[in-house]
């Protein structure tokens, strides 16, 4: 066990050992300060704490009055305390506790103030998920000394955001998105991705300021603002977004290096348009694997290397992007010189001029008639004017250049020619005018083109032919039909990298501090730098070139390149190392996303990922990210693959706006963030624009992540780790919860929503199993996942003592809960009594107008068998506990024959015998069970009785109708009882009855009498308590019952059971005598002459007539709903009771008994 030492620093002479040890109160004078490292443990060998034991007790001084147990020794007394870590509790701490004493006993769970900021003092920051660490240093491996963060904001947050916001799409096609789009329609996609972002940067930094955000940056953030489910889902997306980034950047770097570096080192080469274009996606496709392999291993190796090489990259950065300012500023003065080949007013592909000229013709001068070696031509727009030469020598003849064979079916100048070719003249044309040229104008409105369209410059003279340019001829063609919203798919991507301050919070000064400002700060330039440099590429840059993706009018020059100041090579080496840069950010970022929602095992398949080298790089998740990074590689376009981590970027920024404006608005108490410059409307804007985006670029992509990150929402709410994380959306649930209850009528709702709200009632045995869970399966059948459903069962005992056995039920419920799939709650109360515990669970349960209205229990089995008479007094109680509170009963009878939810009933019908009308509950039941599986394929039949004076005939009409009126298909029979004579049956039957019940009650008088005489012969000389033994047993007697109307001036023998009394030799005989019961022949002979009483004769002769009549025409139902009959007021008959509830349902397999809760549950209006 790691140990730390404190100090105790004495201010006072009095507090130095062996001064003050004559004082009684110490504490009162002391004025030390004490100092907890950790609550782990003390290290007692500690010269200090050694010498710090005098301060309270000095060896052999007096003991502190306030202990009782003081044992002295070696010079210190040491006190057994019952203090935090007692066992190491020593008197050097104790003159600290004793001013706490109040809350000594609960300081294991509630600490001191000292010591909980003691610890807040000395937190580190360690990665999220990171417990290993921990671990290992409590083992006791080798402890580095941390260094505390020291990064600022510029180092820390400005500056990588800057490296990863500045990217690929600056450099490739920022001048082909100005030069498609205009300049106005580029300056609107620039500011609402700038806008989106920056919205995002604001809710972001209130979240990253309200409290301390671990590694795993914007998944940590929107998983503990929203929850598992949400955090889950983004954080996937977050990190398939960055994965694809990762594709993006290496494919950036290899269009760079075969086009603009090294256009020889392409593997495949194929003529023609369509042909060189399948040839490059393979070429990239090869190339891109192989530095995907490369950057991977070099992140493998150690990232270490990949920061180091941070800051060169990002040099590279900056140094390109002020050539592009200065080389725009010098274009003012001097524009540099790249010439544009025109025909009419369409673009020639500079690659195709191999002989560098831009004319149709030549004029060659020959001196020798031998030599046919070009000279002295000069060539004009007309193409054929004859340049300055000297008379004296040889004449010029006319030759055709490289592009007339192009047009041309042959070199001759009377060769046939294409009919644009014959119709218009080439030229030349700047293709960087420059600042001052203004060619803004030109640029203003956009040329969206389709693919296969030539790049045309329409401000220029031509004569239109009606067809099209062939892909054979030597024009730059657009390879991709474009739009507005294309283009903004394409260049969101370089608005992205704003959580690159949030991911490095933990190497911060005051990361909530520099968090908001550095990444704002870094946002605000870069939107001011992609919104000039769109204005300063118009103003600059003629608009074929700038529609001229790869540059090829420029003989395959960068068009960034051709702008930037001292050269071109400024740009293209600049761009090239920083894509490569980015990429591996991109690989060094995303396994360690990875690695941290695996480590938060919210996903359990992804549980392998977290898992890594010993050092904590996340092997696994890397060669997952590689295989991803593959699949974009494979796609080969940067046009292709840009749309794609748009959607999961604009995804994770969406979930994070949505996270800030939910905190703001339910105001959650934990939401006090230090960046207070936020709104939620901000936020809800910012969620809009990027949801608009979304849809905005790509329609079928946004589709498409949105249905993953749903898929991975359901995934983790299904079979994900339950997290508590006190997330935002449980707030809101909170808020929608109170709110619904709030608009909830606290009166009975109307009949057309009624719908059962159970309380089921279960009861658990000795192992704490449930006794009946056939009852939950009911429940679900009945509910099929709709309403309410508490499921309650009562812990007998003191709440005290049985917390834990209440805790251990709870979760046994819950567990058949989920085994069953009922949707509810549990609640498990104590109490003495199990009736009591019913009491109050059927008065308390429930919220608002959230209550059960509907109570099901199960049937007391072998209650005749049983000589305790708790469980079925229990449920006869229940009955009028719930009829008091006016709610629906209802009991199923051999609940363990009835079907699970895996054996439907294919046929059958069920059954129901209405014979007094309590609301509607038994036309409504046999509904909603049939809208269960297991119940789906039953009939149902209704069965009414007709007394002798009833019309059967109308009655059955009438109930036809009723049915028709309310929708419910069955079948309906009347059936007529008619009156005849109480059978000898019946009378023998009440007669077996009530002798059975005076006999019960004798015996467990007498068996209370034999329990008293060896409490008389064991204690006869001394005062007893005589109270009730144990539970409800004795307590629910019928005597028990009768001697609560007893009176309390001690006539009554119950009554002397009940109250401390002397007990002499003359009062213990008489007891004997007047409570001998059936212990002699007399009190036998007494039971045999009993005559049964004649409201009990007629009750039982309506149970059994009723019971032959339901038995004739049910016996092969599925199930039997029937009226349950209520207890009689007198409880004196409850045993009576349940012996005529078991006539009556005599001879059925399963039946369940309804009781209605006094309000019409069923209507016939809509």
């Amino acid at each position: 066990m790691a140990s730390v030492r404190f100090t105790v620093t004495p201010t006072k002479a009095e507090d130095l050992p062996g001064l003050s040890d004559t004082s009684p109160d110490i504490s009162s004078r002391s004025a030390a300060r004490v100092r907890f490292g950790s609550r782990e443990s003390v290290n007692r060998s500690d010269p200090l704490s050694e010498a710090s034991g005098g301060v309270t007790t000095t060896g052999g001084g007096a003991e502190t009055p306030d202990h009782s147990n003081t044992d002295q020794g070696d010079g210190n007394s040491k006190i057994s305390s019952v203090y935090i870590n007692n066992s190491h509790g020593v008197d050097d701490d104790d003159f600290y506790d004793r001013n706490l004493a109040l809350f000594e006993e609960e300081m294991d769970t509630r600490p001191k103030v000292s010591s909980l900021l003691s610890r807040l003092a000395n937190y580190t920051n360690l990665t999220q998920g990171a417990k290993e660490h921990e671990e290992a240093e409590s083992i006791g491996e080798k402890k580095k000394t941390s260094k505390s963060p020291q990064m600022g904001t510029f180092m820390g947050v400005y500056l990588p955001c800057l490296q990863n916001i500045f990217g690929v799409i600056l450099f490739l096609r920022l001048t082909w998105v100005v030069g498609t789009a205009g300049v106005l329609q580029g300056l609107c996609i620039v500011f609402i991705c700038c806008c989106c972002t920056m919205l995002t940067a604001i809710s972001m930094s209130a979240i990253a300021t309200n409290g301390v955000v671990p590694a795993g940056g914007s998944y940590f953030m929107i998983s503990r603002s929203l929850g598992p489910e949400f955090g889950g889902a983004v954080g996937i997306c977050f990190y398939l977004g960055t994965t694809f980034a990762g594709a993006m950047y290496i494919l950036g770097a290899i269009e760079i290096l075969l086009m603009y570096i090294a256009p020889d080192a392409a593997i495949f080469a194929s003529k023609g348009l369509e042909g060189e274009g399948a040839a490059m996606l393979n070429n990239m496709r090869v190339y891109g694997s192989i530095c995907l392999l490369l950057m991977s291993l070099l992140v493998f190796v150690g990232v270490k290397y990949v920061n180091k090489l941070a800051s060169i990259f990002l040099a590279c950065v900056i140094v390109s992007i002020f050539s592009i300012y200065i080389g725009a500023l010098v274009s003012a003065f001097k524009p540099p010189n790249f010439p544009v080949c025109m025909l009419g007013n369409r673009t020639i592909n500079g690659h195709d001029i191999v002989d560098d000229h831009c004319a149709k013709t030549m004029l060659l001068q020959i001196k020798e008639p031998i030599e046919t070696e070009d000279t002295n031509v000069t060539i004009n727009e007309n193409s054929t004017v004859t340049p300055t030469y000297d008379p004296g020598q040889s004449p010029l003849t006319e030759k055709t250049t490289f592009l007339w064979s192009r047009f041309c079916q042959g070199t001759d100048l009377n060769a046939s020619c294409d009919d644009y070719f014959n119709a218009n003249n080439f030229s030349e044309i700047e293709g960087i005018p420059g600042l001052a040229s203004g060619i803004i104008a030109e640029n203003l409105w956009s040329s969206y083109l389709s693919k296969g369209d030539v790049v045309e410059k329409v401000s220029m003279n031509s004569s239109h032919i009606s067809h099209a340019a062939s892909t054979q001829q030597p024009y730059v063609f657009a390879d991709i039909t474009t739009s507005f919203t294309l283009l903004v798919g394409i260049f969101f991507p370089s608005v992205t990298g704003i959580m690159a301050g949030s991911n490095r919070s933990g190497d911060l000064k005051d990361a909530q501090r520099s968090i908001p400002i550095g990444t704002i700060l870094a946002i605000i330039t870069t939107s001011i730098v992609y919104l000039s440099s769109v204005i300063l590429f118009g103003a600059c840059v003629d608009g074929v070139v700038l529609r001229d993706k790869f540059g090829d009018s420029v003989k395959g020059n960068l068009v960034v390149g051709t702008l930037a100041w001292p050269t071109p090579w400024v740009i293209v080496i600049g761009s090239f190392f920083s894509t490569c840069g980015a990429g591996l950010q991109s690989l060094t970022g995303a396994p360690r996303l990875l690695q941290a929602i695996a480590k938060d095992n919210i996903i359990p398949f992804l549980r392998v990922f977290g898992h890594g080298k010993a050092n904590g790089e996340p092997t696994w998740a890397l060669l997952l990210t590689a295989l991803i990074a593959e699949l974009g590689i494979l796609i080969a376009s940067l046009d292709l693959v840009a749309p794609i981590l748009t959607m999961f970027f604009l995804m994770c920024y969406l979930f994070v706006n949505l996270a800030c404006a939910l905190q703001t608005l339910l105001r959650t108490p934990n939401w006090r963030p230090r960046f207070s410059y936020y709104h939620w409307t901000l936020s809800f804007l910012g969620m809009i624009i990027c949801l608009a985006l979304m849809f905005i670029s790509s329609w079928y992509y946004a589709i498409v992540a949105i249905v993953i990150a749903g898929m991975i929402y359901k995934y983790i709410e299904y079979h994900g780790a339950e997290k508590e994380w006190g997330d935002g959306i449980r707030g809101l649930s909170l808020s929608a919860a109170r709110f619904a209850l709030l608009r909830l009528e606290e009166g009975p709702p109307h009949t057309k929503n009624w719908r059962p709200q159970l309380l089921v009632l279960l009861k658990l045995d000795e192992d704490a199993h449930v006794k009946s869970p056939r009852l939950l399966t009911f429940a679900s059948q009945l509910k099929a996942g709709k309403g309410l459903t508490i499921v309650g069962t009562v812990v007998p005992g003191n709440f005290l003592q049985s917390y834990g056995e209440a805790l251990a039920a709870e979760q046994t419920l819950k567990h058949l809960m989920d085994k069953e799939r009922v949707k509810g709650f549990c609640q498990c109360i104590v109490a003495q009594k199990p009736r009591d515990g019913i009491s109050h669970m059927i008065q308390s349960s429930g919220l608002g107008g959230m209550k059960p209205n509907t109570v099901v229990m199960g049937w007391p089995h072998a209650w005749r068998q049983s000589e305790d008479p708790q469980s079925w007094k229990t449920f006869i109680n229940t009955v009028r506990v719930t009829t008091a509170a006016h709610l629906a009963l209802l009991v199923p009878k051999n609940i363990s024959l009835f079907p699970s939810n895996s054996e439907p009933c294919t046929e059958g019908y069920i059954d129901v015998w209405w014979i007094v009308h309590d609301g509607g509950m038994l036309m409504l039941l046999p509904f909603l069970l049939r809208q269960h599986k297991v119940w789906r394929k039953c009939g149902m039949r209704i069965f009414t009785v007709a007394q002798m004076e009833d019309n059967s005939i109308q009655m059955k009409k009438d109930l036809a109708t009723f049915l028709y009126h309310l929708r419910i298909e069955a079948e309906v029979e009347v059936v007529e009882m008619h009156d005849s004579d109480i059978s000898a049956y019946t009378y023998e039957r009440t007669l077996m009855m009530e002798q059975r019940s005076q006999m019960l009650r004798q015996m467990r008088l007498s068996k209370s009498d034999r329990e008293r005489e060896a409490q008389l012969v064991k204690d006869r000389n001394s005062m007893l308590r005589l109270t009730s033994i144990g539970s409800d047993d004795d307590d629910d007697t019928d005597g028990g019952e009768r001697d609560r109307a007893g009176s309390s001036s001690g006539g009554s023998s119950e009554h002397h059971r009940r109250v401390q009394m002397t007990w002499t030799k003359q009062k213990t005989s008489q007891y004997r005598a007047t409570h001998s019961g059936c212990s002699t022949p007399e009190g036998f002979r007494d039971m045999l002459s009993i005559r049964p009483d004649h409201s009990n004769v007629r009750r039982m002769h309506t149970a059994v007539k009723l019971n032959e009549v339901i038995v004739n025409k049910s016996h092969d139902a599925r199930v039997v709903l029937l009226n349950m009959p209520g207890p009689p007021k007198n409880p004196d008959g409850d045993e009576n009771y349940m012996e005529f509830l078991e006539v009556l349902t005599e001879g059925l397999e399963r039946v369940l008994l309804v009781r209605g809760g006094g309000s019409e549950v069923i209507t016939i209006y809509s």
